[in-house]
């Protein structure tokens, strides 16, 4: 019998893994598969894998009328899975019976059957019969002794059948996961599902309605005058998943309707740069969701500015200062991988003499700075081309006081958000009074700050009119049409830390 080796990740017996040791005591596996008519299966892939230390991996397939096929390996655990297809056309076989036996203890000759009889139907469908199947996967994880193995199956078909065969695993051995993905005219379905136990999966059925799923809005800006496609990815946020690429036609909206029960969620999107430049890529990660509630992320969207996120953004270890400040995050605060600016320049003084200064990042620079006590002041600027309501500017300076550290320690700042409620094109209507939140991270947030005063202008920054912050918002009342308003804050927290942030062109009047 005629069989292909298709890959290993792992050598097999023989190979370089044992060539410095004795060899392992081996036994023959055998595998005979069985289609759904129950005569030999003429086409199937076979997935071995040692669930133990440098455990053999092994993909197997055959092309011949006998439907068996044999491998020698090394004792020990292993997981199998083998797929067998139903359909085989000009574009090859449709893999959509999945067998796996999460537990196969190889220590004699074993035979094992695969019966694509004893499959069930997986059918998991939303509650909008209109929708368009894109695709769907299905992973396993098996652990024993410390040692985790993995197989999978994806499929383009609604006819996916799978099925658990052989002994039980130890409790809690099994970890398996699905994930169906559906299309709409305005967005779609993310349905997925774990489970957790001593068996893998037969069959899977679910028929969601609406009030099960939670919704996911996705807005995507453009600037006035610009139109562009994004590219989207809504992920579960732990484990693999086989991913549908999605568009989204800005400015628009994608709407798309998940399951609370795969966990929290991730969001990617990569939008068209302006005047050529290149894409700009956003993320959103771990977001919690709750059936019949609808959570809403805008991206690329103004007031672009400083945000801080989880990790430090300024820190100190010993006597070297890191600066890693995203000046540039969007209206949402979501912070751009690679973000487009034109030119860049961060400085630090140490009690008022410069020690270094770094141009071509934005937000970034590292210095190494005398050992002991000192007051600094860090100061950074970012500029790039006008575009209307985009923010052509951001400057910003915190002072601090900070000493030689034993590790990496995070250094007192803070900066200042403002998220006003814009159109999708980042404008406001003209001659209208608009509320803008003003939101205080880092050092000062929760009750430490001890001053806070914003200003507005009207014409670039020459002159600027104070606003009284109320209720954690300031309110302006806007300009004629086609005028561009700047914003600053200058902020004191209760050790005595400032900010000074000033945002040129934070956002236009139509």
């Amino acid at each position: 019998m005629a069989v292909a080796l298709v890959g290993t990740s792992t050598p097999a017996f023989g190979g370089a893994a044992f060539a410095a040791e004795a060899e392992p005591e081996t036994y023959t596996l055998t595998i005979r598969h069985l289609g759904r008519d129950g005569q030999p299966a003429g086409e199937f892939r076979d997935h071995v894998s040692g669930v133990f230390e440098n455990g053999a991996e092994e993909v197997l397939r055959q092309q011949d009328a006998s439907g068996v096929t044999t491998v020698r390996l090394p004792k020990g655990r292993y997981l199998l899975d083998s797929t067998l297809p139903t359909d085989q056309g000009t574009g090859g076989p449709v893999w959509t019976d999945w067998i796996v036996q999460p537990r196969l203890d190889l220590d004699r000759d074993t035979t094992v059957t695969v019966d694509a009889r004893t499959t069930a139907p997986v059918d998991v469908r939303p509650p909008d019969g209109g929708a368009r199947f894109l695709q769907s996967s299905m992973f396993v994880e098996v652990t024993h002794g410390g040692v985790t193995r993995s197989a999978n199956v994806g499929n383009r078909s609604t006819n996916l059948r799978v099925a658990h065969q052989g002994p039980e695993t130890e409790a809690g051995a099994v970890q398996q996961w699905y994930d169906a993905q559906w299309a709409t005219d305005t967005g779609g379905y993310l349905l997925g599902q774990t489970f957790s136990g001593t068996r893998a999966l037969t069959g899977l059925t679910r028929q969601y309605s609406a009030q099960e799923l939670a919704t996911l809005n996705i807005r995507g800006a453009a600037g006035p005058g610009s139109t562009g496609t994004a590219l989207l990815s809504i992920l579960p946020s732990t484990g693999t998943v086989a991913a549908a690429p999605r568009v989204l036609k800005t400015p628009g909206t994608a709407t798309f309707l998940v399951t609370p029960e795969r966990g929290t969620w991730d969001i990617g999107v990569t939008v068209p740069g302006a005047d050529e430049a290149a894409p700009n890529h956003y993320s959103a990660d771990r977001i919690a969701v709750r059936a019949g509630t609808t959570t809403t992320h805008t991206f690329d969207s103004p007031v672009f500015g400083p945000a801080l996120t989880e990790r430090p953004a300024v820190s100190r270890d010993g006597d070297r200062i890191t600066a890693n400040v995203p000046l540039l995050a969007d209206g949402d605060g979501h912070a751009p991988w690679t973000p487009s600016f034109d030119t860049a320049y961060t400085s630090l003084y140490r009690d008022g003499v410069l020690v270094g200064a770094a141009s071509g990042a934005a937000g970034r620079g590292e210095f190494t700075v005398p050992a002991g006590q000192a007051s600094y002041r860090l100061a950074t600027t970012v500029t790039r081309k006008a575009a209307a309501g985009a923010t052509t500017r951001v400057n910003a300076s915190w002072t601090f006081t900070s000493a030689t550290t034993t590790g990496p320690t995070a250094l007192p700042v803070s900066v200042v958000r403002f998220s006003p409620e814009l159109d999708l094109r980042g404008t406001a209507t003209a001659g209208s009074a608009l509320r803008i939140p003003v939101t205080v991270q880092g050092a000062a947030a929760d009750g430490r700050t001890r001053s806070l005063t914003v200003s507005a202008s009207t014409d670039g920054g020459a002159s600027w009119t104070r606003l009284p912050v109320e209720a954690g918002a300031v309110t302006v009342q806007n300009p004629p049409a086609g005028t561009d308003v700047s914003l600053r804050a200058e902020l004191t927290d209760t050790d005595g830390n400032t900010l000074e942030q000033t945002i040129t062109d934070a956002y236009r009047t139509r």
